[in-house]
């Protein structure tokens, strides 16, 4: 998209709405404590909080009441990338923290989590009942001989139990991993086989579309090709007993720790009594392992610490999303998303979280504006496809359902083009902020979007994050503002990856984000840093487009293309040919009914020539029986543009990393043809 100037924000919050924010009173109490700046705003806190680094960490640390159950000696030891040692000497637990309102009376019996299927039946957890299940899980897999640094997998559905098994998990120190049921067992085991899990926990199938699909085959192969399991656990979300040798998920969870008298009367000794469950581990002790979408190979098994998510979430949840006890926090997402891990954290800031397990669009387009109405969700985050998906069927969620409790909506996944900003506004509220932001599985947070006291710019992302010392550079390093440049980060954030699984020198850590600026973190993407201090980013830099020497971002021509209502999606890919030519077919997935004739290529054409330039012009539109996506739904470029090139199919894809590997059949026979 480009970072074409408005005449006024689209939105801005109002006086009252800036002096209750969080982050307004965390730069009044840091300013006191700490010298941050007292006045300046949101742009003079983010550079204070780059330029003392130490100090914005260890504020943040103060203000969340962080419990180190052993002080740490400095902030930040060695602070060279990768490699970055942070909080040395302390130790805490993730799991602990993300409990600690059920240690409030006055909260205990508030939910915690409120879950959804497509039945739209709503059962609600508390916070009392959630840490006894916790509780209860975590004795029984220490009992199962889990001990800290063990991997326990989950191949789950977003159902309660995903949520507990993971708490459980690191409260006993283990490492959690899942997958949504919907991937195949191939792809699973891409995952899982790379950690060596010792526990498996799994469902027998799920519903999703109105359907139920059963898994027990593959829950069969999975055990068959995970020879490190010692026990797998079974949940019965479609009802069906146990396989052989399985646990039961009711018998694990079934143990008493507080009853209801107790959570009330005597909740200190229970509490003291339950703190041993919680192992108290170094602050770079792994969390979780989460994974890259592994289109070119095996997915990178991304380890990430308990100490380095609890800080970095803590700061994006309570001072960028600005969530406390009073919301609802829903994000759409599977088990097998990063945004499923960022929205369990949502506990830690004593949030309600909203998990809801089944299709985006059943049974209708509006699905998810009907889960927020029905949950009083406050923040309400999804997809920019889904926000789009929604323009292009002509919704009107504002006027068909009661969103009066929604402040916030959050877009991610790919940028959030400008027809989106001014639909979510016409269409769902006026007084709406918008928060369009942008991170990585890489990070499990992100670089740049919410703040809850800025303007909101149509198709840019608020600002970057605090304590994200973001630049956009040029080959040769050069910062630029106003200019497309590399996204890089050129100081340490606690949430980068303590390392990747089964990388012992750390040699494919390094290649993947420090090759090209030692030291400096390169994400591979393209941004524009504007001189307002807002961000807008325009796509893969590994799938850049470059023609005649320009550079442009494949997500700018996405956005201008599928703004016609012929076009449901679109792929755009820049072959360099080995007589020094360059092609730039783009391939349109059509709406029912259109038709992809001489007047509808004119359109598009024209379209893309007026809202971005002659360059961004293809040299040919060419239709698709479909857009291969990876299995989180992101455009598969790379892959096709190296099978357009001859690679092989099985060479250019780790094929189950693909929704539909069927798709990448036509590029594969349009490769035939030109050669």
């Amino acid at each position: 998209m480009t970072a074409a100037a408005s005449p006024a924000p689209l939105w801005r919050p109002d006086p009252g709405r800036v002096a209750a924010a969080r982050v307004t009173r965390f730069q009044a109490w840091a300013a006191e404590r700490y010298g941050a700046p007292a006045e300046g705003g949101y742009a003079a806190l983010h550079r204070w909080s780059v330029e003392e680094l130490d100090t914005f960490w260890k504020a943040v640390a103060d203000w969340f009441d962080v419990r180190f159950t052993t002080p740490y000696t400095r902030v930040l030891g060695d602070r060279t990338m990768p490699g970055a040692e942070w909080f040395p000497g302390a130790t805490l637990n993730y799991a602990e923290h993300a409990l600690r309102t059920a240690e409030d009376p006055a909260r205990a019996h508030d939910p915690a989590i409120l879950y959804m299927d497509e039945t739209q039946e709503q059962l609600a957890l508390s916070w009392s009942e959630l840490r006894r299940q916790v509780i209860s899980l975590a004795r029984e897999l220490r009992a199962l001989g889990v001990r800290p640094g063990d991997r326990v997998s989950g191949y789950l559905p977003n159902i309660p139990q995903a949520a507990v098994a993971l708490l459980a998990t690191a409260a006993v120190g283990g490492v959690w991993t899942s997958c949504a049921p919907d991937f195949g067992a191939r792809s699973v085991l891409d995952r899982f086989q790379q950690v060596e899990p010792v526990v498996l926990i799994t469902v027998d199938g799920y519903r999703y579309g109105g359907k139920e699909h059963d898994r027990t085959g593959t829950v069969a192969e999975l055990r068959r090709e995970l020879p490190t399991l010692r026990a797998v656990v079974h949940v019965p979300l479609l009802g069906t007993p146990a396989p052989e040798g399985a646990l039961e998920w009711s018998a694990l969870t079934a143990g008493a720790t507080i009853s209801d008298s107790d959570s009330d009367s005597d909740s200190d000794s229970a509490e003291a009594g339950d703190r041993d469950v919680f192992e108290q581990v170094p602050f770079d002790h792994p969390l979780w392992v989460l994974y890259s979408s592994g289109t070119t190979g095996l997915p990178k098994a991304i380890v990430q610490s308990q100490g380095g998510i609890l800080l970095e979430h803590f700061k994006q949840i309570g001072l960028h999303f600005d969530l406390g006890p009073e919301d609802r926090f829903f994000w759409y997402t599977s088990t097998g998303w990063m945004m499923w891990n960022f929205l369990v954290s949502g506990l830690l800031t004593g949030t309600t979280i909203v998990l809801y397990d089944g299709s985006p669009g059943h049974p209708g387009i509006d699905a998810q504006w009907g889960v927020a109405e029905r949950t009083g969700t406050t923040v309400f985050g999804t997809s920019a496809a889904y926000v789009m998906a929604c323009r292009k069927a002509e919704t009107h969620p504002g006027r068909d359902h009661d969103l009066s409790r929604v402040r916030c909506v959050a877009t991610t996944g790919s940028p959030l083009p400008p027809d989106g900003f001014r639909w979510l506004h016409d269409d769902v509220s006026e007084d709406l902020w918008i928060a369009s932001v942008s991170g990585g599985t890489d990070v499990c947070s992100c670089f740049a979007g919410a703040v809850p006291t800025l303007p909101v710019e149509i198709g840019e992302l608020q600002a970057p994050c605090l304590g994200t010392d973001l630049q956009a550079w040029d080959p040769q390093g050069k910062p630029l503002v106003g200019e497309v440049g590399e996204l890089v980060v050129t100081n340490p954030l606690p949430s980068m990856p303590v390392r990747f699984w089964n990388d012992p020198d750390g040699s494919r850590y390094r290649d993947s984000y420090f090759e090209m600026f030692p030291g400096v973190w390169r994400h591979g993407d393209w941004i524009t840093l504007t001189d307002r201090g807002s961000v807008v980013i325009h796509g893969r830099s590994d799938s850049t487009l470059n023609r005649q020497g320009v550079r442009m971002g494949s997500a700018d021509i996405y956005e201008a293309v599928e703004r016609l209502p012929e076009i449901r999606e679109s792929l755009v890919i820049g072959l360099e040919e080995p007589d020094g030519g360059y092609w730039m077919p783009l391939f349109v997935h059509l709406a029912p009914g259109a038709v992809l004739d001489d007047t509808l290529r004119a359109r598009v054409k024209e379209t893309i020539r007026a809202r971005l330039s002659p360059r961004h012009v293809p040299d040919e539109i060419i239709e698709v029986p479909g857009i291969p996506h990876t299995l989180t739904g992101k455009r598969i470029e790379v892959p096709v543009k190296r099978i357009l090139q001859g690679t092989a199919l099985d060479k250019a894809v780790n094929a189950g990393s693909v929704d539909r590997l069927e798709l990448l059949r036509f590029y594969e026979d349009l490769a035939r043809t030109r050669q």
